[in-house]
């Protein structure tokens, strides 16, 4: 079957075929071979960048999963690269990866991509002392919005009531169903959407993960986008919006021994899980008003009220609950969004 064919049929929304054999199409395309991401979660996908030998750089990525549900995030990733090449002016469309081949890996359908030029955000964030100067996590959200806006602009059609995470609530009572707070934490939950559902904002493209480690920086711009098996075309670009927020702010304390102040952020002591998105979130100083105006600026660009974006985070935390992979960090995301909506806005303590 040839690619056309294959693609064809992806569009027509039958599973689509394999071209040849992962270790035929390399060893055909003369690149070489290299495995960057290889998760041990038990639906991991396995990525691999296949490097010109001549320049040394990426030129096509293959993206293999390990199990049929991986296989099925794989292809749903297919279908939305192909939607948004269909749609996307050239200016935006080449920072996002195009669908080349299909081919086989262990008896599933793995998807080879271009390879997308660019530093993954998170290389800079985890410099030494990054995070600790205002001008260059400015220009991270900065990079992160102007995409975002750009994205979103090229691919809105039509409004709709903010959806707020219309299956939250479900899963969440699926996965935690013997918490005794959880109802308490539902109820909160249904009055935060009930809030944030009777605004209507632009339907446009959602990239579903949208964090540090799927942006590629050039010259402190974004300048590719990856990662697209949780996108959908038509969706609330204010979970965009908030996932970049949370994960940037979550990890604020990651090099600092508990107890001590976190460089750079007088307000923020290392020591509890969360501590970070609650001091963004509640806290005081020059990263909780950038974390703010960043959230602020996009929900007016969205048409939203700026005033909501509080609301729009702990829903999101809410949602990183229900359906991240890893059961632990979602249950870390329950506890926190239990510990937000119950308290008054304030300055963030830690937890007890």
């Amino acid at each position: 079957m040839t690619l056309t064919s294959a693609l064809d049929r992806t569009a027509e929304g039958t599973r689509p075929a394999a071209v040849s054999l992962v270790r035929d199409y390399v060893e055909k395309s003369g690149l070489r071979a290299v495995v960057i991401g290889h998760s041990k979660d038990p639906n991991a996908k396995l990525t691999m960048m296949l490097i010109s030998p001549r320049s040394g750089q990426a030129v096509l990525a293959v993206k293999a999963p390990t199990s049929d549900i991986a296989g099925s995030a794989v292809e749903a990733e297919m279908r939305m690269l192909l939607a948004l090449h269909r749609v996307c002016p050239a200016s935006l469309a080449q920072s996002i990866p195009r669908v080349v081949d299909l081919v086989e890996f262990e008896g599933r359908t793995a998807l080879v991509t271009t390879a997308v030029a660019g530093t993954s955000m998170t290389t800079s964030y985890l410099r030494w002392r990054h995070t600790a100067r205002p001008a260059r996590v400015a220009e991270d959200f900065a990079a992160a919005g102007d995409w975002l806006a750009h994205l979103q602009q090229a691919t809105a059609g039509g409004s709709a009531p903010l959806e707020t995470g219309d299956e939250v609530a479900p899963r969440l009572r699926a996965r935690f169903a013997g918490d005794e707070e959880l109802e308490a934490d539902l109820e909160r939950l249904a009055t935060l959407r009930a809030g944030l559902g009777s605004n209507t904002v632009a339907r446009c493209a959602v990239h579903g993960d949208f964090w540090m480690g799927n942006v590629l920086l050039s010259r402190g711009l974004a300048c590719g986008v990856v990662d697209w098996e949780a996108g959908v075309m038509a969706g609330d670009p204010v979970r965009d919006l908030v996932r970049f927020g949370l994960m940037y702010a979550l990890y604020l304390d990651l090099w600092t021994r508990a107890g001590r102040r976190v460089a750079g952020h007088a307000h923020l002591r290392a020591g509890w899980w969360g501590a970070g998105i609650a001091y963004a979130i509640d806290g005081r100083g020059w990263f909780p008003e950038l974390f703010r105006d960043f959230l602020r600026n996009g929900l007016r660009r969205c048409g939203a009220p700026p005033e909501s974006w509080r609301e729009a985070v702990l829903v999101g935390l809410a949602e990183t609950a229900a359906f991240t992979d890893d059961p632990e960090f979602g249950h870390r995301h329950l506890r926190l969004f239990r510990r937000l909506s119950i308290a008054e806005p304030r300055v963030a303590a830690p937890a007890r």
